[in-house]
């Protein structure tokens, strides 16, 4: 068995990542990048930099894209759970404007991987998430785009239970 399942989306270039976990009385090992299984996949990014955020319940990060300068993500979470949210805004994709969704959590160590071209954010779902990430492209706060969380032309379906309060900076407001 491989290292890693790479699940193609409907989305094109974004993947689901599975991770081989090795599970004994220990505990587990994982592998969570290799680049000559990515590259063998087909994904040969290079990736500059990581990134980690803790975030409490119904905090939605996001949507965030860099303009000029598009960052490829490979995200996953390390403690407690997200709804993860891709959306291609890339203009001649025949997928312009639509979304991906999949739950991300330390228990099932799946990774999303984004690339360059698509808006990216999260929702924690769990009391507390650890989310990190590695960057194809350094982080440039003056190239920085977003999307509107709820806009209603993409209408991204969040998993916002009744009673959770959305919690949001005000860039993403």
């Amino acid at each position: 068995m491989g290292k890693f399942n790479f699940i193609e989306t409907r989305l094109a270039g974004l993947y689901i990542v599975e991770p081989h976990i090795h599970r004994d009385a220990r505990g587990y090992f994982m592998e969570s990048y290799n680049r000559a299984d990515f590259h063998n996949a087909g994904l040969t990014m290079n990736f500059v930099q990581d990134n980690e955020s803790r975030s409490s319940c119904g905090v939605l990060r996001g949507m965030h894209f860099q303009i000029n300068h598009p960052q490829g993500k490979l995200v996953r979470v390390t403690s407690g759970e997200v709804y993860d949210v891709a959306v291609d805004i890339r203009p001649d994709s025949p997928t312009y404007k639509q979304w991906e969704g999949v739950y991300l959590s330390a228990e099932n160590k799946r990774q999303f991987y984004i690339p360059p071209g698509f808006a990216h954010g999260f929702l924690v779902t769990s009391d507390e998430a650890e989310f990190c990430y590695k960057c194809s492209e350094f982080y440039r706060p003056d190239d920085e785009g977003s999307l509107k969380w709820n806009d209603p032309e993409v209408n991204i379906d969040w998993p916002i239970p009744d009673g959770m309060e959305v919690i949001l900076s005000t860039k993403d407001k």
